[in-house]
C-alpha cells in the first residue's frame, strides 16, 4: 500500500464503546483507528505477533493529533480508514478517519508509529517486507 490508498476497516458501535448517554467516548475512537492499522497490516500479510516473536519488532503509537467532528452513537456502522501519509526508517504516519456509514464524517487523526526493538524499545528499522509495500513494489 503505497500513500495514497486508504484501508477500510467496519465497525459497529456497541454499548460498551458508549458513555451513559450512548454516545461513543472519545478514547475508543482511537481503539478503532487501531484496529484498521492492525488489519491493515494483516491485509498485507504481515503477521504482529509473529514479527513480535520471530523478529522481536513491534510498533507502538508516538504521536496521535484528533479532531472529533460529530458523535458516533450506540449502533451506529462506522467506516474506519488509514491512509499512509509517508514514512521514514523506523516509522509510519496514517492520516485516519471515521465516519458513519452514511459517509458524514466524525472524526480525523493524523498518526505516527513507531517500529521498536521488542527487547530495548529503542527505533528499529521498518520490516523488509511492510518497506516493499511502503514503496509499492
Amino acid at each position: 500500500m503505497a500513500t495514497g490508498k486508504s484501508f477500510h476497516l467496519p465497525v459497529r458501535v456497541y454499548w460498551e464503546d458508549t458513555d451513559g448517554g450512548g454516545v461513543v467516548y472519545y478514547a475508543n475512537y482511537l481503539k478503532f483507528m487501531e484496529r484498521a492499522r492492525s488489519e491493515w497490516l494483516r491485509a498485507l500479510g504481515i503477521d504482529q505477533a509473529g514479527l513480535w516473536r520471530d523478529e522481536r519488532i513491534q510498533f507502538a503509537v508516538v504521536e496521535a493529533r484528533v479532531r472529533y467532528h460529530k458523535p458516533a452513537r450506540y449502533d451506529d456502522l462506522l467506516d474506519i480508514s488509514a491512509r499512509v501519509e509517508g514514512w521514514k526508517s523506523a516509522s509510519v504516519s496514517f492520516q485516519q478517519e471515521v465516519r458513519r456509514d452514511d459517509g458524514e464524517l466524525l472524526a480525523t487523526a493524523a498518526i505516527r508509529a513507531a517500529c521498536l526493538d521488542s527487547d530495548c524499545l529503542k527505533p528499529r528499522r521498518l520490516p523488509p517486507r511492510l518497506l516493499k509495500e511502503l514503496q509499492g513494489e
